[in-house]
């Protein structure tokens, strides 16, 4: 996939999948450091290529946590509504928006199967505007690449 960059981009990307915190350790890009290679280079810092360090939180280590996505289907007229509501929950972690008649692919984390259950759309009671909703719970991460 990284195919679109020159080769100066491919090599700060590589690098950084390997190691992200490779601009804390001195490693170079060419002749500059990659921190200032990232900066610099249009190909990879402007264009929003690399688009944030972060920490990965894996929620599977966590006692009693539970993983999950939700395939949504919301009414036309209701399908920004939704999705404004679920940004707003700090328990969802991603929604896409994928093909589909109005289909949103929700992935969320919380502390228990019960809290789970109450963050669905179709659970306890339909949200408004939701014509279907199932949910998946993660049972173990077998591949996450998160470059």
């Amino acid at each position: 996939f990284l195919e679109g960059l020159d080769a100066l981009d491919q090599k700060i990307v590589r690098l950084l999948i390997e190691n992200a915190r490779i601009s804390y350790s001195g490693h170079r890009a060419g002749s500059r450091d990659i921190r200032v290679a990232v900066k610099a280079n249009p190909g990879t810092g402007a264009a929003g290529i690399i688009e944030e360090y972060t920490t990965i939180i894996n929620p599977q280590k966590i006692s009693g946590a539970v993983s999950c996505y939700f395939e949504i289907e919301t009414l036309p007229d209701t399908l920004a509504e939704v999705t404004e509501t679920l940004k707003e929950n700090e328990a969802i972690t991603q929604v896409y928006r994928v093909t589909g008649k109005n289909k949103l692919h929700v992935h969320a984390v919380a502390a228990s199967s019960e809290e789970m259950e109450k963050l669905s759309p179709g659970g306890h009671r339909p949200a408004a505007g939701v014509v279907s909703c199932s949910c998946n719970i993660i049972l173990s991460r077998i591949k996450d690449i998160k470059a």
